[in-house]
């Protein structure tokens, strides 16, 4: 179930006109990752991610900080507070998204992450991070096959990242075990 709605989400996505300016550059970079034989890789993913962090907008800029930093600080109700403001905000801003479902990820809470993941994808469709949190939700969830196809999005576009290849063939190998 999980799979179809993300690869579905991978496959509607349209730019954002308050975010037009940097579709282009962001999908330079993430053209780039792709890249089997990127070797400054670590430099192209910091880019993509500070062009994710971008809004356009001061005050939905400053939500997404102030929710981070509580994020980080382990305070997840202030998290939620200043990342529901952003969302609400900012609803076609898909890092706001993005910050929300890594909150309700760490309270556990997966349903509201899986949602708010189903739109960052609708609006960032190669985002990563979003991808590989969700491969991980369903994998605790004992969705493999869920689990394995996100994973593998995931792995599509950010090739390098050894937690998203351990993930593939992790889940890899556990779904060969339940063959057995």
């Amino acid at each position: 179930m999980f799979h179809n709605i993300a690869l579905a989400a991978l496959l509607c996505a349209a730019p954002l006109a308050g975010l037009a300016q940097d579709r282009p550059r962001s999908d330079d970079l993430l053209d780039r990752l792709a890249q089997p034989d990127l070797r400054n890789w670590p430099v192209v993913e910091e880019e993509i991610i500070l062009l994710w962090s971008r809004s356009g907008s001061a005050s939905a800029d400053y939500l997404l900080g102030r929710g981070r930093a509580a994020l980080e600080a382990g305070d997840l109700a202030a998290a939620y507070d200043h990342l529901t403001a952003l969302t609400d905000h900012a609803p076609e801003f898909a890092e706001g998204w993005n910050a929300r479902a890594t909150m309700f990820f760490e309270a556990n809470r997966y349903g509201p992450a899986i949602a708010d993941i189903q739109r960052v994808l609708a609006l960032e469709p190669r985002h990563f991070g979003a991808l590989t949190g969700l491969g991980y939700m369903l994998e605790e969830m004992d969705l493999l096959e869920e689990a394995l196809a996100a994973f593998r999005a995931a792995q599509a576009i950010h090739p390098h990242r050894e937690e998203i290849n351990d993930a593939v063939n992790r889940v890899e190998r556990a779904l060969e075990g339940q063959a057995l």
